[in-house]
C-alpha cells in the first residue's frame, strides 16, 4: 500500500498529466477529455480531505496546494469545455496551457471571499519556545518552507537545513529577549506569488 507520501506525489503527477491531456484535448489531439484521470485525482483529493487529522503538517501543507491547483485548473477545464461544445474554442495547440500556467500565478488574494476561506489551509503554523531542543517541530517547519517554494516554483537549491535550524534558533531567542515572551509563532504563506517565513510574537 502506497504511503501518504508517495500518493502525495502520484497525486502531483497526475494533475500535470491532466494538463497535459486537456491542452491536447482544447486542441483538437484527444476526441474526449481525460474523464479517468480526473476521476483518480477527484478520488484521492476526496479521502484524504475527510483524512486530514492523519496528515503530518508538512503533508497537510502541500495537500492543501495540490487542492487548491486542482480547483483552479477545473475551473479552467470547466469554461474551456463548454466553449468547446459551443464551438467558440480557439483550437490551436498550447492555448489551454498558457492559459492555465496563467492562471497558476493568479492569487487567492485576487478572490476576497475565497481568499477568507484558504488562509488558514494555505499557511502553514508552527509555535516553539526552544528550538534547540523542539528538532522535530524545526524539521517540519524546513519541511514546509521548502515545499512552499518548490509549489511556488521558487529556487531551494541554496537553502540547508543547518543555516534554517541556525536561523530560527537566533531569531527566536532574539524575539524573545526583545519581547519578554516565552513561545514564537513562525508562519509559512505565499503573499503576491512569493513564499514568506515571518515570526511572530505569541501574546
Amino acid at each position: 500500500m502506497a504511503t501518504i507520501d508517495e500518493e502525495m506525489a502520484q497525486l502531483e503527477k497526475d494533475i500535470r498529466q491532466l494538463k497535459i491531456e486537456y491542452d491536447q484535448y482544447f486542441g483538437g489531439g484527444r476526441k474526449r477529455p481525460p474523464t479517468e484521470i480526473e476521476w483518480r485525482i477527484e478520488m484521492i483529493i476526496k479521502r484524504y480531505a475527510e483524512r486530514g487529522g492523519e496528515l503530518k503538517f508538512a503533508q497537510r501543507f502541500r495537500f492543501n496546494n495540490l487542492s487548491q491547483t486542482y480547483a483552479k485548473y477545473k475551473d479552467i477545464f470547466r469554461k474551456k469545455t463548454a466553449q468547446k461544445e459551443e464551438g467558440k474554442i480557439q483550437r490551436h495547440f498550447g492555448a489551454a496551457a498558457k492559459e492555465i500556467e496563467a492562471a497558476r500565478h493568479v492569487k487567492q488574494a485576487e478572490e476576497p471571499a475565497a481568499a477568507a476561506g484558504a488562509s488558514d489551509a494555505k499557511a502553514f503554523r508552527m509555535t516553539c519556545s526552544e528550538p534547540e531542543r523542539e528538532t522535530q517541530k524545526v524539521d517540519q517547519l524546513y519541511q514546509a518552507f521548502v515545499e512552499a517554494k518548490q509549489q511556488a516554483g521558487e529556487q531551494t537549491g541554496k537553502l540547508s537545513r543547518s543555516s534554517f535550524n541556525d536561523f530560527v534558533l537566533k531569531k527566536t531567542k532574539e524575539l524573545q529577549k526583545q519581547k519578554n515572551c516565552k513561545d514564537v509563532e513562525y508562519v509559512v504563506e505565499v503573499v503576491d506569488g512569493q513564499v514568506k517565513l515571518k515570526a511572530l510574537v505569541k501574546s
